[in-house]
């Protein structure tokens, strides 16, 4: 077992970026991409072939591609890695694509800033050993505004096999580096036929209206949780599983503008939705899919944020959680705490084989439990009408 782990560590290097297929006349590294060799000589060399490289492509598709191996710190105890960093990296891959496609027009330099995710299914785990290709393209511009859609595959390095882990769509506003609160004009892309261009802005319509409705249903702050010694002691109720968590952003946590990157924020809403989920059930979870993340607010550094998640719903076989993120500034005490994010997360249960394992019922007590069990009802019903017909 060690050995193989070994063999696993020699392969495990820095994130590999594959950049999109160079317009005419122009030449790229072998394999059209760029990797960083573990000597430092070479390491230097590789580096100034991936600037030289992202230069030629400036006009080329937004199209982008990374790669890299799971390991343990990805991981749960059962060695499937965790929703939050698949979710990670798929904005990883979305903020490169969208801000490198926004800065090849003129005027103030620009980051892509994540505003929504749309529905996101996970279709099989990934686990340690396994590299995890995250390939992201731009489907749809508006003025202010573009869609990225995102495919995560899962190799397995000893077999060939891959497997289709995740698909995403992603949407993101262009912020001037000067001013993050001026939005940029994205510049357009070109579509194969007007049907596709048709087909994009229906979507970016839908997406819009929705982010509208979601932030006036979710402006209301989450009640806090009880405290220890009143908390609720009965298992399978609200207040047995919700669940917070504390978190002071850092440099480390933020992008250029000193806003925190959007994949962080989700990989903190997986870990609060996962512990909801193992203490309401008391076995080992797996996220299932999540519902569209909106974005309402930005999260400076400095902030404290509180996650918060709870349960709305649950199937036979499935949990909704609804996470809350609601940010305060350490030093502007005018502004007062907000919400910033917030999301449904579904799991399941599973057996030490990965095996589904029936969910324990949740016992909803009061009118407004009873009608967010409802609501997640109907999402639920929702959801597995429109996997039938996919699958017709």
């Amino acid at each position: 077992m060690r050995h193989c782990w070994n063999r696993l560590r020699g392969l495990c290097c820095p994130l590999q970026v594959k950049p999109a297929a160079p317009p005419p006349g122009h030449t790229v590294t072998s394999a059209g991409g760029v990797t960083f060799p573990s000597t430092s000589h070479r390491n230097l060399v590789a580096s100034r072939e991936l600037i030289n490289t992202m230069s030629q492509t400036h006009d080329a598709p937004s199209s982008l591609q990374l790669c890299r191996i799971m390991r343990p710190d990805d991981a749960n105890i059962m060695g499937n890695v965790h929703g939050g960093i698949i979710l990670k990296m798929i904005e990883e891959a979305g903020n490169i694509v969208g801000s490198r496609h926004c800065n090849t027009q003129s005027g103030d330099n620009c980051v892509a800033t994540l505003a929504r995710v749309e529905k996101t299914e996970f279709l099989s785990p990934v686990f340690i050993g396994e590299v995890v290709h995250v390939s992201a393209e731009i489907t749809y511009t508006s003025m202010h505004s573009l869609e990225v859609q995102v495919n995560v595959m899962a190799e397995n390095i000893f077999t060939g096999a891959k497997k289709l882990a995740n698909k995403a769509a992603l949407w993101y506003v262009p912020c001037s580096l000067k001013n993050v609160d001026k939005i940029m004009e994205v510049p357009p892309i070109k579509y194969a036929s007007a049907e596709q261009e048709e087909e994009g802005r229906k979507r970016y319509e839908a997406q819009k209206n929705e982010r509208l409705e979601t932030k006036a249903r979710v402006e209301k702050v989450m009640p806090p949780l009880p405290n220890a010694e009143d908390a609720p002691k009965e298992r399978y109720t609200v207040g047995f599983s919700q669940s917070s968590l504390i978190h002071l952003v850092s440099p480390s946590d933020c992008t250029l503008l000193d806003y925190v990157h959007g994949g962080v924020t989700m990989k903190l809403m997986d870990e609060v939705a996962g512990i909801v989920a193992a203490r309401h059930c008391g076995t080992f979870i797996v996220t299932a899919s999540v519902d569209a993340i909106n974005f309402h607010r930005k999260i400076k550094k400095g902030c404290v944020v509180t996650v918060t998640g709870r349960l709305t719903f649950t199937s036979a076989r499935s949990m909704e959680i609804e996470v809350m993120v609601d940010a305060t500034s350490l030093v502007e005490e005018d502004n007062g705490k907000y919400r910033a994010v917030s999301a449904f997360f579904t799991f399941i249960s599973l057996d030490k084989d990965n095996k589904p394992l029936p969910v324990p019922p949740l016992k909803v007590e009061g009118e407004e439990e009873q009608r967010l069990f409802e609501e997640g009802k109907a999402r639920y019903l929702n959801n597995k009408a429109k996997r039938m017909k996919e699958r017709q």
